[in-house]
């Protein structure tokens, strides 16, 4: 590669998948970047679990290959659609479909991976990585020092030295508490899940339970163990799946609450659970907690009255039902290293305000609500009602549907019954009203009748 002629310098605090991947991109715009970390890169890789399932599509991959990093799509097991069950209160199975992505596959990877094979390529390319914990003193001599800096710390932090953005955080605390592990012992062919698709393993599993909370299953990269699977569970405030989430303090324990909750309350995937296996060689595969949907401001400042960007979590933490938070955390650092690259004045407040509200209108607003729509937020819980009775009853829509994980702009004119039923009829080619009306609710879903393994079958 040509050797960098700029003597401008950047600073990343935080050296999780966002911050690698933003501060390698700038170096590779020919900065001098120093990234900050508060662990050193093994621990980085093998002393944290994954920060979620980080599932990623279309544009996300887009915005990887702009800054010619690996999207892993060569590497990873492919999720090409999603298959959504959906049951009442009272246990009552309504709604099924099968969504295919269109022109697109998503890849869920392991972030230690994906941060720690960057970060190693940012030490071959001649940036700097410095393991200290940074306060917010510390910050103000670093930003001082540097053209731009950028805070990618994650929820805690200093994200505090950007203020909360009220009008896009109507939550004033978690929606969901949090379960994840990542296991083996299920391979990705159409055996696997069959019930719910054709498509078998290449599909994410998604099953929803009013009262209770959400379910999914989804084919992922892990650092050690390679091709895997990872569970993601969201337990309703209050609920009993909430107590049982609140059970789990190890890889074991977590899978043992996911058995049993498949056996007490989603037992069409039973089998396929049953066979899944931890990952022994990582006591950091499982993760609970809960994240409370927030957008805060992209500029900040330091003690000093140096101007700061925020970035990935830091900006907005979403919650990771929609999957938007790796998505837009990745979206933003490519977004903010091409304006960067060909900008010749400082890199003051104005101009990273300006950065940001570009990146809310292109990708982050429409993000948020499409979070919101799955987290069934009262403002959407009546239109998207309507939306997937609409993916139960033609195939279009669920692609279409499924889509705004990918690309949740269409959603942005979506407010009211109207724009919904022209959302389905743009899609569709049919009056939206006549397509509900078709709507029948599924009565049963198919159980799986899966009997084999990868230890049975290796």
């Amino acid at each position: 590669m040509t050797t960098p002629t700029s003597t401008r310098s950047a600073a990343v605090i935080g050296a999780g998948q966002t911050g690698v991947t933003a501060a390698l991109g700038l170096l590779d715009a020919g900065f001098e970047v120093t990234l900050y970390s508060d662990r050193d890169q093994r621990a980085l890789r093998d002393d944290v679990p994954a920060t979620g399932t980080a599932l990623e599509f279309g544009e996300t991959q887009q915005a990887e290959a702009a800054l010619g990093l690996d999207t892993y799509t060569a590497r990873a097991p492919r999720h090409t659609g999603l298959s959504v069950r959906i049951a009442g209160p009272q246990r009552e199975e309504l709604i099924q479909f099968d969504g295919h992505f269109e022109g697109y596959a998503g890849v869920a990877v392991d972030t230690r991976l994906k941060a720690d094979e960057r970060l190693t390529a940012f030490h071959e390319r001649g940036g700097r990585f410095v393991v200290e914990q940074i306060t917010p003193e510390s910050l103000d001599a670093i930003a001082a020092a540097a053209d731009l800096t950028l805070v990618a710390t994650g929820r805690g932090g200093l994200s505090d030295l950007f203020p909360v953005d009220e009008s896009r955080s109507p939550y004033t605390a978690p929606q969901r508490s949090l379960l994840t592990v990542t296991v083996t012992g299920l391979g990705h062919d159409e055996s696997v899940f069959a019930h719910r698709s054709r498509a078998g393993g290449a599909h994410s599993g998604f099953s929803i339970l009013a009262d209770q909370g959400e379910g999914w299953w989804g084919p992922y990269l892990h650092k050690d163990a390679g091709p895997s699977w990872a569970f993601l569970g969201w337990a309703r405030p209050g609920s009993e799946w909430e107590k049982r989430f609140g059970t789990a303090d190890s890889a074991e324990s977590a899978l043992r609450v996911v058995r049993d909750l498949y056996r007490d309350h989603i037992d069409w995937d039973l089998p396929e659970v049953l066979a899944a296996e931890v990952i022994a060689d990582d006591p950091h595969s499982w993760l609970k907690g809960a994240v409370r949907p927030v957008v805060r401001a992209g500029a900040g400042h330091t003690a000093g009255g140096h101007p700061v960007a925020s970035l990935g979590d830091t900006s907005a933490a979403y919650d990771p039902i929609a999957g938007q938070g790796a998505q837009s955390g990745l979206i933003q650092a490519q977004r903010l290293v091409a304006a960067a690259a060909v900008h010749d004045g400082p890199f003051d407040a104005e101009w990273i305000t300006g950065q940001y509200q570009a990146f809310l209108a292109a990708r982050g607003d429409a993000a948020n609500r499409v979070t919101r729509l799955f987290l069934g937020d009262p403002e959407f819980a009546d239109i998207g009602g309507n939306l997937f009775a609409a993916a139960a009853v033609d195939p279009r829509f669920a692609s279409a549907l499924v889509g705004l994980l990918h690309r949740p702009a269409p959603f942005q004119r979506v407010d009211s019954f109207d724009t919904a039923g022209q959302f389905i009829t743009e899609v569709t080619g049919e009056d939206a009203a006549a397509l509900l009306a078709s709507f029948e609710p599924a009565g049963r879903f198919s159980r799986s009748t899966f009997t084999g393994s990868l230890t049975a079958t290796t």
